[in-house]
């Protein structure tokens, strides 16, 4: 079955490689298990690159301005950590609380969504 574009759903995430902390969106299927999103994206044989979205990237332990592209890809195996962005913690609690509902709200859509 080839997947169309109404097939994904955004996830934002934050991905952290060795070198690099990353937020960005990805997207996942509609068809996976709401707990097993960004598994499978890791875990998928025939993908060696993660698409990201509206990424921003900043290097570990430094304070330096954020770089921001449109479209970055990040290789699979350079990814040590990669979670929804909503379970980061944050210095402001509205903005932690408002991603949370967002991230709750997406992941009760797709989990009613069902496969045709």
């Amino acid at each position: 079955m080839t997947k169309q574009p109404s097939d994904t759903a955004p996830v934002e995430v934050c991905i952290i490689t060795k070198d690099h902390e990353i937020r960005g969106t990805v997207y996942v299927s509609k068809f996976t298990k709401s707990n097993r999103e960004l598994t499978e994206l890791l875990n998928d044989k025939e993908r060696r690159f993660l698409a990201v979205t509206n990424a921003e990237i900043v290097a570990q332990g430094a304070m330096s301005t954020p770089r921001r592209y449109d479209f970055l890809e990040i290789h699979i195996d350079s990814i040590i950590i990669m979670h929804p962005a909503s379970q980061t913690l944050y210095k402001e609690s509205s903005k932690a609380q408002e991603d949370i509902a967002k991230f709750r709200e997406l992941r009760n859509r797709l989990s009613q969504t069902k496969p045709f």
